[in-house]
């Protein structure tokens, strides 16, 4: 892998290719990660491997054992169902505080995305629609104009994103998803909070039921 060593921070660059793999199970629960063979992979010193587990294991990602190192935890079924009852609270106020901030170019924004995603609904591409999914709840956090909710919801989003990957593939499951999301986009154009904040809400619950439903894991 190669690390440009003279931008950004190595720390983090460490970080996310580390979280990555285990949110999309390149790396399972219970496997070791050695920081000699990490610093080799990455062509950096161990300090920055070191740093970024130590965060990794604030974030629960990790684990550091005495003698064995750092163990990967990863992302329970109950850390899944718990990440998306919180959602479900608060990814509406986000739609909320969007509808009463969001500007012209970032509803062209938004439109764009649903537009696409309709698009490659009718090619079955799930792969396009989630990475548009991404975006689109990027976009309302961002306009929501509130730093505190667009972080916390931005970790929850990446956490699940597994998750959500399995779920859009589910019989129908992509079709409701694009379907919800051009409601959302109405209610946001024309400035209606309160409806913004409820439709978002059931999109959350509707994404949460079909998980579970499709899982068997909840």
């Amino acid at each position: 892998m190669d690390f440009d060593k003279d931008s950004g921070s190595l720390r983090l660059r460490i970080f996310n290719a580390i979280e990555d793999a285990i949110l999309d199970g390149r790396y399972n629960e219970g496997d070791s990660l050695n920081e000699i063979k990490l610093s080799q992979e990455f062509g950096v010193s161990r300090t920055p491997v070191r740093e970024a587990l130590m965060q990794l294991e604030h974030d629960g990602l990790v684990k550091n054992i005495p003698n064995k190192g750092a163990i990967v935890i990863g992302i329970s079924d109950k850390d899944i169902d718990d990440i998306y009852l919180i959602r479900i609270r608060i990814e509406g106020l986000a739609s909320r505080l969007c509808a009463e901030n969001i500007t012209e170019d970032e509803i062209v924004a938004l439109e764009k995305i649903v537009d696409l995603q309709e698009f490659y609904l009718m090619k079955n591409d799930y792969e396009q629609i989630l990475r548009l999914d991404g975006d689109f709840h990027k976009i309302i956090y961002s306009s929501s104009r509130s730093k505190p909710l667009r972080y916390m919801l931005s970790t929850f989003h990446n956490y699940v994103k597994h998750a959500r990957d399995i779920s859009v593939q589910t019989e129908g499951r992509a079709a409701k998803t694009v379907a919800e999301h051009r409601a959302i986009l109405n209610a946001i154009k024309s400035k209606n909070g309160d409806l913004a904040e409820q439709l978002t809400a059931e999109h959350i619950t509707n994404a949460k039921d079909n998980l579970s439903g499709n899982l068997g894991c909840k």
